[in-house]
């Protein structure tokens, strides 16, 4: 069985007197340890198909099964535990608290789960480490660059070790030299880290990073995932 398993997925809203459908019995697969992009117009349904998987959304029918798991039947408690553990989702946005330093914007996932001080400590350490920015523990975002606040996003995203990462448009508010380095970040950690990673893109350049593109158009995979 795939790590993320998309089975049949309808996803519809109502916006007045309208009906809109995003996402259309859509089928999606990705194996643990794979970098798959997801490409498309927008309105395709790309990020509506990352928010299923992160579970802050519901399908309107459908599957969505995650290491075994469907989230689709988890309670709304039973959700919020398991997207704390199992999702790490970086925004193109950074969402970053203004008046929290770096180390307390990545500590935050981890204070919604029960665990020690020290060992809140050691993670958060170890995922700055791991994105290259434990000498900017204690500055505030506004005293880093784009590309640095998008690392720490990253880190936030990774701290909880969780079982998916999924980026909305990462690289969407970076100049081209700090889009590299965050690439470069997000395919290290599926080479050395082992993470199952999915990200939404209009950049062909960012694309080319991951290991399956998979294109949508109108709530349809419109063709065949190619290796990038």
């Amino acid at each position: 069985m795939s790590l993320i398993d998309v089975r049949s997925v309808t996803k519809t809203f109502v916006s007045g007197d309208d009906r809109v459908t995003p996402l259309a019995d859509l089928d999606f697969t990705a194996e643990e340890g794979e970098f798959v992009c997801l490409m498309g117009p927008s309105g395709s349904g790309k990020t509506t198909l990352l928010h299923l998987l992160a579970g802050i959304d519901r399908p309107t029918k459908g599957q969505v099964v995650i290491a075994g798991e469907d989230v689709t039947t988890l309670s709304a408690s039973r959700l919020a535990k398991w997207r704390t553990r199992a999702v790490g989702y970086v925004f193109q946005q950074y969402n970053l608290i203004p008046v929290l330093s770096a180390f307390e914007n990545v500590e935050v996932p981890l204070l919604l789960l029960r665990m020690p001080a020290r060992e809140r400590e050691r993670r958060v350490g170890v995922a700055l480490a791991a994105v290259g920015l434990a000498d900017r523990a204690h500055h505030l975002p506004r005293q880093l660059s784009g590309g640095q606040q998008q690392r720490v996003a990253i880190a936030r995203a990774i701290v909880t070790d969780p079982t998916v990462v999924l980026a909305d448009e990462p690289t969407g508010n970076l100049d081209r030299t700090a889009a590299t380095a965050t690439l470069e970040l997000l395919r290290r950690l599926v080479d050395e880290f082992g993470k199952t990673l999915v990200m939404v893109t209009h950049d062909p350049q960012a694309a080319a990073v991951a290991d399956r593109i998979v294109h949508l158009d109108k709530g349809h995979i419109v063709a065949e995932p190619s290796h990038a």
